[in-house]
Order: structure tokens, then C-alpha cells, then sequence
């Protein structure tokens, strides 16, 4: 890997847009070009990225252009697509026959989480990718990871031979008591596994702020996109090795590499400014839950409540045109665990107790109406 920004192919130039599937591949070439004209080299797909075509792109866009040694390349297995022992083998020699190369320098067992653990464990896919690795046909192995840090313990505990971790960072999630994302690093950290990041700018959310929060940033850096902000936090934490952008234009190719190629982390006054726009963006929250937990304990229920409350509002805070957000799957991974919202059965309880004195139960409500559609 050189540098560490990585150009995510998940959100490629589409000649169609109400298909993702029609990748623009003159002008992706351009942008792949210029990528690695400016030094850097890390690519990652996935098997259902741009309506499953991203993986095809990959061989017109990068293998049938570039010397195999030139880039490195990423791709992933996922639980949902694979039911038996014989489909790893399927999907993986598919996906190489796709992208044009006898092997991938970094494969991840994609969205380890709650529910689809049991699929990687019942078909033993953790030994599966050692022996992928020890036959020379993936390099590095890992996993990409949607869950709390409890799970991620015991996975990286219960799997030591994982190298790398791709994780959901940014400075919006850091502190997130739904997303969780600083506990998760810190466990990655902890058991000395570097950490690749997804979702630095939150897939868009992080490209449009309020406007007193953009003038915060502008005051201080005036040429500075709102993106380079998040995605130099993400680089910025000490075991982070890899930052992915989901690139779509050349024009975005050309502002991530110019303040990536020669890398500054966030010095102190720009590490306040951050939090400053995190107060900005939470304090126009939907729910203002301050995630003090007093309505918990005693739920008959066993609903998470502020929890939910936490991932309600990043959804809520999500650009509306950013399609596909993970907050979705965070819920139903702790419904595995927890009471769904829709099962608040309205004791009241959890009000009586607020110190907030929230509408607990109207807004459960919204949340089972936001994720158990």
C-alpha cells in the first residue's frame, strides 16, 4: 500500500443514474489513472458493489490497464451469498475470474456481525481464508466489521490469525454510544490489529454540514473541502493504516490526493474545531436523548432505548441522497439481543424516570417505523 488513502469502487460514475450497474468506465479510467498518477494504489470492491458490476470494472478499469504489481486489491466474501461449504470456492473463483487476477492482496470476510457470524461459523469460513492465504491466493486476510465492541473482541480473541480490521470511523461515530466506533478501534488497537477505514465521511453526511459548523472550518482553513476534514480525523488515529473514499468524480480523485499525498494529521486547534461541529451536528438531533441510560435497567421489555435513540438520530442526520446507511444493520444486530422498539408495550416506566422528560414511547414509535420496515 502506498500513502493511506484507498479509492472505495463502491460509488463509481454510472452512465445511468438509476442504475449503478452501468459504470461509466472511460470516465472511471480517468479516475483510476490519476489515483495512480499521484502515488496511491489501494483499491477496494465487493461483490455486490455497483448492482454486483464493480468487480467486472475492476478488470477494464484496473487489471487489463496496469502492471498486477502497480496497485493493490481488495475484495470480500459475504455471508448472504453463500449457504454451503462448495459456495466459498464458487463466489471466490468467480470473483477472481472477474477482476482478471489469480489473486487478491487483501480479502476480508465481509460485515462480521451478530447475524452473520453464525454463517461464518457454521461453514468454517475462518479456516477457508487461512488456507486461501497459504496457497498463495490471497496475500493478507481479514474481516470488515458493522457490531459493537463486545463481538469484536471475542472475534479477534477467538481468531488471532486476522491481520487486518476494516472498520466504520468517523468523527461523527467516534463517540456514538450506537455506532461505537472509538470502543471498537480501541479493541482493533488493543489486540494490535491495524485498522482500515469504511465510511470516513459517513457516505456524503460529512460533505454537507449546517452552516454554522461550515464557517467553523472555513474560518480556520478557507481551500479546505468539508470531506478532507473527516477523512484527515480518520488518518489522523495511530493505528489506522488505510482510509477508504467511495470516489464517483474526477474532481473528488483530485481533492482526496491532494491533501493526502502528503499527509498531516489534525493538529489540536483543528481537532476542536471537530468537536465543536460534532456539538453543532448533535445538538439539531432528533431525540435529545444525552444517553444517560436511567430508562433501561427496568424495561420489562429489555429495550435498549437509548441506544436505539443514538442510531435513530445518525439516521436521521444521513444525506438524503446517500441511499444504503448502516444504521439499519446496527439495529437488527442488537435486536438479537434486545427487546425490537416495536415491543414497547407503553408502561411508561421509562418516562417516569427521564431526566429529559423525552416522549420515550412516541419515539420508539419512530424507530420501529425507521428500522423495522
Amino acid at each position: 500500500m502506498n500513502g493511506k488513502l484507498g479509492f472505495g469502487l463502491m460509488r463509481l460514475p454510472s452512465t445511468d443514474p438509476q442504475d449503478a450497474g452501468k459504470i461509466d468506465i472511460k470516465q472511471t479510467c480517468e479516475m483510476v489513472d490519476m489515483f495512480l498518477d499521484r502515488g496511491f494504489n489501494y483499491f477496494d470492491t465487493a461483490w455486490m458493489y455497483c448492482n454486483f458490476k464493480s468487480e467486472d470494472a475492476v478488470k477494464d478499469i484496473l487489471t487489463s490497464r496496469h502492471p498486477r504489481d502497480s496497485f493493490t486489491l481488495t475484495t470480500k466474501l459475504h455471508s448472504g451469498f453463500i449457504s454451503s461449504e462448495e459456495d466459498r470456492d464458487k463466489v471466490f473463483d468467480t470473483q477472481r475470474k472477474k477482476m482478471g487476477t489469480d489473486f487478491v492482496d487483501y480479502y476480508w470476510l465481509h460485515d462480521v456481525n451478530t447475524h452473520s457470524i453464525e454463517t461464518y461459523d457454521r461453514l468454517d469460513c475462518w479456516s477457508w481464508i487461512q488456507e486461501k492465504k497459504r496457497a498463495g491466493n490471497v496475500r493478507h486476510i481479514g474481516f470488515s466489521f458493522h457490531d459493537g465492541p463486545e463481538l469484536l473482541e471475542k472475534v479477534l480473541t477467538d481468531h488471532p490469525e486476522m491481520e487486518y480490521v476494516q472498520l466504520q470511523l468517523n468523527y461523527l461515530d467516534w463517540n456514538s454510544i450506537g455506532v461505537r466506533s472509538r470502543e471498537c478501534y480501541e479493541v482493533a488497537a488493543k489486540h494490535g490489529k491495524p485498522v482500515i477505514v469504511m465510511e470516513p465521511v459517513k457516505g456524503g453526511t460529512l460533505a454537507k454540514l449546517p452552516e454554522e459548523a461550515e464557517k467553523l472550518m472555513k474560518d480556520y482553513a478557507p481551500d479546505a473541502s468539508f470531506p478532507s476534514w473527516a477523512i484527515r480525523f480518520a488518518a489522523s488515529q495511530e493505528n489506522v493504516c488505510m482510509v477508504l473514499s467511495g470516489m464517483s468524480t474526477p474532481e473528488q480523485v483530485d481533492d482526496n490526493t491532494s491533501y493526502m499525498k502528503d499527509f498531516a494529521p489534525l493538529n489540536t486547534e483543528e481537532l476542536d474545531i471537530v468537536e465543536k461541529v460534532v456539538e453543532i451536528l448533535n445538538s439539531k438531533i432528533a431525540i435529545p436523548c444525552t444517553g444517560c441510560a436511567y430508562c433501561a435497567p427496568g424495561c420489562p421489555m429489555n429495550i435498549n432505548i437509548p441506544r436505539y435513540f443514538s442510531l435513530y438520530n445518525a439516521e436521521k442526520q444521513e444525506a438524503e441522497d446517500k441511499g444504503w446507511t448502516s444504521q439499519g444493520e446496527y439495529y437488527d444486530n442488537l435486536t438479537k439481543t434486545y427487546g425490537k422498539a416495536s415491543e414497547c408495550i407503553a408502561c411508561g416506566q421509562c418516562e417516569g424516570i427521564c431526566p429529559q422528560h423525552l416522549p420515550i414511547i412516541d419515539n420508539l414509535k419512530k424507530v420501529a417505523e425507521t428500522f423495522e420496515h
